[in-house]
């Protein structure tokens, strides 16, 4: 076959990268051949690993401008919004005498023996109706509190800001789809939630104790003003409104739904663990993860979604 070109097109764009192409792999067929190997399939496999040989450092570098893109992104709408104040565009940037008309409405219209809890509020309510609003640092005074000392007023201060949070779902049991689509609409619903993306359902073994149905599993993205305890509490009543029964450990249920991340948190208490102890084992929490998330680090080990998923694959 000395001389055959074994890849040919007369394109104009494809015809030289077929042509190079084709001298590689007749090249290798010619020396396996003067080697005395006439094997064309052991020439195509040679001719894949070097082919991937090539492709793997544009491959790492494009993995490594994805990473850094998911870094600078908060950094860049913040010079976004910067950029947006300079040049008056308040379609891109936070209108300040709307917010401050805003307050003065919302502490009118409501009265609260707390200034903590007239503190919380406000907040809350900011960061739902204001667009771009990121996060608030506010200070709510009380003047002439009845203190018995020469003070003017007392106050309180408070920082509070949308989070961004990983949440696996699960069912195997009934209307299982149905159950999931459900879920995903009772977290959307809500003012202080809002669902950011969420992956394809993906149908997967049970696992720990295997004599039950088949799993349809799935991950999304959630923004939320709620801290961890409180948005636990909040899927624990999802999953119960599905008819969640935590009778056996490992066995069916209507509804799963676990914090797999919480921005980069660390929580270790009897009630909940971020990240999730077992998530990094799983791979139907990792794969419809990856789907959504591919890079997103794990804040304990430092390794981002695709190497654990890698990692889990290559020992199955």
């Amino acid at each position: 076959m000395s001389g055959v070109l074994l890849t040919q097109s007369n394109s104009f764009i494809i015809g030289p990268i077929a042509w190079l192409l084709g001298k590689l792999m007749n090249g290798i067929f010619v020396v396996l051949d003067t080697i005395g190997i006439q094997n064309i399939g052991l020439c195509i496999i040679l001719f894949t690993i070097i082919i991937y040989g090539v492709m793997t450092p544009l491959t790492y570098k494009q993995q490594k401008f994805s990473k850094l893109s998911a870094k600078m992104n908060p950094e860049l709408q913040k010079i976004q919004n910067k950029y947006a104040g300079k040049t008056d565009d308040l379609a891109a940037s936070i209108h300040y005498g709307e917010v401050s008309q805003f307050i003065v409405t919302f502490m009118k219209k409501n009265t609260y023996k707390l200034i903590e809890r007239a503190a919380e509020c406000l907040a809350e309510e900011l960061l739902m109706h204001t667009a771009h609003l990121e996060k608030v640092e506010l200070e709510v005074k009380k003047p002439w509190a009845p203190l018995g000392l020469p003070v003017e007023y007392v106050s309180v201060r408070i920082a509070r800001q949308w989070h961004t949070a990983y949440i696996a779902l699960g069912s195997n049991m009934g209307d299982k789809e149905g159950y999931l689509n459900a879920a995903v609409r009772e977290l959307d619903r809500r003012e202080d939630c809002r669902v950011v993306k969420t992956s394809g359902w993906l149908v997967t073994p049970p696992y720990g104790m295997t004599e039950q149905d088949d799993f349809l599993n799935g991950c999304l993205e959630l923004r939320t003003l709620l801290p961890p305890e409180e948005l636990l509490e909040e899927l624990h009543k999802i999953e119960a409104h599905a008819g969640r029964e935590r009778i056996i450990h490992w066995g069916p249920r209507t509804l799963d739904l676990d914090i797999i991340f919480y921005d980069d948190l660390i929580v270790e208490t009897d009630t909940l663990c971020i990240p999730h102890v077992e998530m990094h084992k799983r791979d139907f929490v990792l794969k419809p993860l990856h789907e959504i998330a591919p890079y997103k680090h794990h804040p304990g080990n430092g390794k981002t979604v695709r190497e654990l998923l890698e990692k889990v694959e290559q020992s199955q």
